[in-house]
């Protein structure tokens, strides 16, 4: 059965958050996510592209890249862009585009889940994507970026996360520049959603399968090195 854990998320300041957010890294490449971030220091893409702050010529996997991308995780908290939840919590995320909506859950779940096959994959990962992912996770110390994951409808979970949003202001809610309306809104009783989802038989990776994989690397790589980092 699945395990879902509240975490205590590192999240953008909420008169900041239109400032950081921005599209994933995989959506686009070294020269569109320069262009995009141009005039946005606050842009999240300075931790998830850091390549973009060095010069031209910088190959994307050269290890000041990865040093880079922790640097500047690193100053965006320090400058207080980005700021930490008090307690463990989770968080309904809502999507509308075009006018249709998608609805899900931010949680973090377990590598042994994703390792003995609660979540399922249905594709085959490259050696080279998992490294480099392997290596913004070890030097960012983060997971700077989600995976989506999937699951067969239920109708308690989808009960729940309606009365979320009914009963609760969000804690974010704008329109990036692209058109697409962002919400979210902060879970008061997160452990009502770690029982529902302790009777979901199976996840399954939707989008992330390399950062899925690099995850479990790194716990691998902490398991055998005996570092343990510091639980946030």
């Amino acid at each position: 059965m699945a395990h879902i854990h509240p975490f205590k998320a590192w999240r953008p300041d909420s008169d900041k958050v239109k400032e950081v957010a921005c599209v994933p890294y995989d959506v686009i490449n070294t020269e569109e996510a320069r262009e995009l971030a141009k005039g946005k220091a606050n842009s999240f893409l300075h931790v998830i592209r850091p390549e973009i702050d060095l010069s031209a010529d910088t190959n994307i996997y050269d290890d000041n890249v990865y040093q880079k991308g922790a640097e500047n995780l690193k100053k965006m908290i320090s400058d207080g862009l980005l700021i930490q939840e008090s307690k463990p919590s989770l968080y309904v995320y809502r999507l509308i585009m075009n006018g249709r909506s998608q609805t899900g859950l931010f949680t973090c779940v377990a590598v042994d889940d994703y390792d003995k096959d609660v979540i399922l994959k249905h594709e085959l990962t490259r050696p080279d994507k998992e490294d480099d992912r392997t290596k913004h996770i070890i030097t960012q110390e983060a997971h700077a970026e989600p995976v989506m994951l999937t699951y067969r409808g239920e109708d308690s979970i989808n009960k729940m996360t309606l009365e979320v949003m009914k009963k609760s202001d969000p804690l974010y809610d704008f329109t990036a520049q692209d058109g697409v309306q962002h919400t979210i809104w902060r879970v008061s009783d997160p452990e009502s959603f770690v029982e529902a989802f302790s009777d979901i038989e199976h996840l399954y990776v939707a989008d992330g399968h390399h950062r899925c994989k690099s995850a479990s690397r790194v716990s691998e790589e902490i398991e055998r090195s005996g570092n343990q980092p510091e639980s946030n």
